[in-house]
């Protein structure tokens, strides 16, 4: 079975030792992301990774939302 493809959308950055609990808390819930380090397209701090979401279903966005302590970033075109 095929993966479907998505769109980068919003994005939130952490501190390296938080990726684990995150990633845990996102794969129990089904929930399509990225990990990403700094890049050309996404400028970040050494030791700082970030989650990158797909557009995602409202009820979806909130968990993130509550997971997150917060609104994410838009991911740069």
């Amino acid at each position: 079975m095929e993966k479907p493809v998505y769109n980068k959308s919003f994005y939130y950055t952490v501190p390296e030792r938080n990726v684990s609990y995150i990633k845990d808390s996102l794969d129990i819930m089904y929930i399509p992301y990225w990990i990403e380090q700094s890049s050309d397209t996404l400028k970040l701090q050494e030791g700082v990774f970030a989650f990158v979401f797909p557009d995602v279903h409202g009820r979806v966005y909130n968990y993130i939302v509550e997971l997150f302590d917060g609104r994410g970033l838009p991911y740069p075109e």
